[in-house]
């Protein structure tokens, strides 16, 4: 069953044996959240959190693009495509870029004034900015296909894709941040040991949850959706 935002302060503050109402709790929640979202975020890397965004515009002469953020900021850059002609804009023909270092970029066009053309390669320069190769020649429309993080689990956004479909580990995930606020993480050494079960469970559920995650990547047993079986092995 999924989680909402307040089923799942119900469900936290039943496990930790207090009321949703507590002054403490009520501090400690956004907390758990947070932990719970990044911490589920990057061991799962979700299909759901890709994004694509064809809202961006090469600058002429200007080798240097900032990543849009229209939809919301790119924690991973999976794809980049340029549209020709450029005065189509985003509904020309889709031209994929090939990723490679900047020392390349910098090697084969190291002027970008002078150097232009149409881009070929990119690299990502910082966490807003990408380097084409050569620099563009127009003003060539841009698609970005990467992953960014959704809107956190809040009071005004009662439900996320981590409460929708891994209600489980969210729970697990916010008890352990939990257990230290109930001052039990040095219970990790002794018992009862309340972060270290938490732990455990965790783990133990992200396992599922991973191979569900490769299957809907058509990255299971032989590049296969498919559940991997223990029997089964791709034929070489």
């Amino acid at each position: 069953m999924s989680l909402t935002y307040s089923t799942w302060q119900a469900q936290l503050a039943n496990l930790m044996a207090t009321a949703t109402t507590d002054p403490g709790f009520q501090v400690m929640s956004p907390g758990a959240i947070d932990y719970a979202e990044q911490r589920l975020y990057r061991d799962l890397d979700l299909i759901n959190t890709i994004v694509r965004d064809a809202t961006g515009v090469l600058a002429p002469n200007q080798r240097g693009f900032t990543l849009p953020t229209d939809v919301g900021t790119y924690i991973v850059v999976n794809n980049v495509n340029i549209f020709t002609p450029a005065a189509s804009g985003n509904t020309g023909t889709r031209v994929p870029l090939t990723p490679v270092s900047q020392a390349a970029i910098d090697m084969m066009w190291p002027s970008g004034a002078l150097n232009t053309g149409q881009p070929q390669v990119y690299c990502r320069l910082n966490g807003t900015t990408l380097l084409m190769g050569p620099s563009p020649d127009a003003a060539y429309a841009v698609e970005v296909i990467g992953t960014q993080r959704p809107v956190p689990l809040s009071a005004d956004n009662s439900s996320t894709i981590l409460t929708q479909y891994v209600p489980d580990l969210f729970l697990a995930a916010s008890m352990i941040f939990a257990s230290g606020y109930m001052r039990n993480f040095g219970a990790q050494a002794d018992d009862p040991r309340m972060a270290a079960s938490w732990e455990g469970q965790y783990q133990s559920l992200l396992k599922s949850a991973e191979v569900e995650q490769l299957r809907a990547r058509f990255a299971s047993q032989g590049w296969t959706s498919q559940t991997p079986s223990p029997l089964a092995s791709p034929r070489t």
